[in-house]
């Protein structure tokens, strides 16, 4: 996976954004927990994902029926067939990506919005690509209820990215492929990363794609278990 991110410092942004808080009493513990032992007691360093992590509240992101589990450490359903990702894999993947404030990114997999949402309090502005309309509108309504407003959700083929937006200095994919999308490769920014589960629909590893001046170089990382990245350059 190479040399994790330590404690990344924005030369722009030198705090998290605020937020609208939303009531969080009963979540507390498990929310501090969640930090303590998922997080950090998992090698997660970069400071400013940890900020974050500590700032967007999960349970508002979860189905009302299962937010007694929202810090539990693991996916969650969320309708259409797809989850709301594990915490720490949604930490991890953030900490890949190494933002330092003022980029533009491109998440590939609105789901519940909760990644978008940790997105949009690392970089300067998000585009998220949803497949399934009522999920897109439910994490746009989400992210709009906590105030976070650099985040434009699109219902379309994220296989395929968003070329009008390109180039990108970071592209999240939140679903495993058989490969890493070209169309996603193509619209990464010279020293943008890209993050994208690759293998089989029973299991993938973490892939990181780096474009530097002189070519893509990739590193494949730890073993996961998304739901299959569907489209034209998907499953």
């Amino acid at each position: 996976m190479g040399d994790r991110a330590h404690d990344n410092e924005s030369h722009e942004y030198h705090a998290v954004p605020t937020i609208r808080r939303m009531s969080t009493e009963s979540h507390r513990q498990a929310w501090q927990d969640m930090i303590a032992r998922q997080l950090l007691g998992r090698g997660i360093r970069d400071k400013r994902v940890l900020d974050v992590m500590r700032t967007v509240p999960r349970h508002v992101f979860v189905p009302a029926h299962m937010r007694a589990k929202s810090y539990d450490d693991a996916p969650l359903a969320i309708g259409e067939g797809q989850t709301i990702s594990q915490p720490y894999m949604v930490a991890l993947m953030s900490e890949m990506l190494e933002l330092k404030g003022s980029e533009r990114v491109l998440e590939v997999g609105t789901g519940s919005g909760y990644q978008a949402a940790i997105l949009g309090l690392l970089a300067r502005e998000v585009v998220s690509i949803e497949r399934h309309e009522s999920l897109a509108r439910k994490a746009q309504a989400t992210l709009k209820l906590l105030g976070i407003m650099n985040v434009e959700v699109r219902v379309d083929d994220g296989t395929l990215g968003a070329p009008d937006r390109a180039p990108f200095d970071g592209i999240i994919v939140t679903a495993g492929g058989p490969h890493v999308p070209d169309s996603l490769v193509d619209q990464l920014a010279v020293g943008g990363r890209l993050i994208c589960p690759v293998g089989p629909r029973e299991g993938q590893r973490i892939v990181r794609v780096r474009r530097t001046e002189q070519g893509i170089i990739e590193e494949e990382g730890i073993r996961c278990a998304f739901v299959p990245l569907i489209g034209e350059e998907g499953w």
